[in-house]
């Protein structure tokens, strides 16, 4: 059985992938299931807003682009930095995840500079021909 809360989850796509599939999969078939999702959608269209929405919306429990920097670094205190795991892997929130991954990867560009380089040359080529 699937809550409110995990279905306004899928309407965010905050939903877990795996679980995302399985409510996927259960709408195909679940006259019930659809109706309750479209009537969350109708509520949240409505302006009917509950504190879970609001808070989902405002993702106020996802750590800051900086704290999860940090995370990254090892330079947060051991609670902040567990809160941050649990987040991660146990909530799994893909908004999160999808910024831990762009500053992994930025930081991996900063420990390249030779690579970093070649893509500012490769970008400002253009710029740089006479007209």
């Amino acid at each position: 059985m699937f809550s409110d809360a995990e279905l306004s989850a899928f309407l965010e796509e905050a939903l877990p992938p795996a679980r995302s599939s399985e409510l996927e999969h259960r709408l195909r078939t679940d006259h019930e299931l659809r109706s309750r999702l479209l009537e969350l959608r109708g509520r949240d269209n409505a302006g009917l807003h509950t504190i879970g929405s609001i808070w989902r919306r405002h993702r106020l429990s996802c750590p800051t682009r900086s704290q999860l920097g940090q995370f990254i670094l090892e330079a947060l205190d051991d609670d902040l930095a567990d809160y941050v795991r649990f987040h991660l892997e146990s909530i799994g929130c893909r908004y999160c995840q999808a910024n831990v991954a762009d500053l992994r990867e930025a930081a991996a560009d900063i420990a390249q500079p030779q690579l970093r380089r070649q893509r500012y040359f490769q970008t400002s080529a253009g710029l740089l021909r006479k007209e």
